[in-house]
């Protein structure tokens, strides 16, 4: 299964504030584990909000919002896409990162295909594999 872990952005990430060499030793550290281990998909940190937009759907019409947004604690600062054998394992994975200060992470599983169940057809289930192939040629 692959899971999304979210890193909840906090007022230093929003404010642009880098992290210091400590922080990205014992990161990179705990990113080559989860390499080695097969865990990590992908994985990066965000910009501030002030540097994004959203942007507003309704019918045909388009609204941008440009950042910074208010709610620092509904923004994000990072993510990583991991690939576990089950939800307890990306909990035990998630307990060992070095993080601390009362950092929020979300963990959430990601869509596969089979969740669609029915509605996933078999023509929008070839069209599915057919992006993930091409996505990964690119990205390789």
């Amino acid at each position: 299964m692959r899971v999304m872990v979210l890193v909840k952005a906090d007022k230093d990430s929003e404010a642009g504030v880098m992290p210091s060499e400590d922080i990205l030793t014992r990161m990179g550290a705990y990113n080559e584990e989860l390499v080695k281990a097969g865990v990590m998909l992908a994985g990066d940190g965000l910009h501030p909000s002030s540097k994004g937009l959203r942007m507003r759907f309704s019918g045909s019409q388009r609204t941008i919002i440009d950042g910074p947004f208010a709610e620092t604690k509904e923004l994000l600062a990072g993510f990583w896409i991991w690939q576990v054998r089950s939800f307890d394992e990306a909990v035990e994975w998630l307990k060992r990162a070095p993080f601390d200060g009362g950092t929020e992470i979300e963990l959430r599983p990601i869509f596969e295909m089979e969740d669609f169940g029915e509605a996933l057809t078999p023509e929008l289930r070839e069209q599915e594999e057919r992006l993930r192939a091409e996505t990964a040629k690119r990205a390789g």
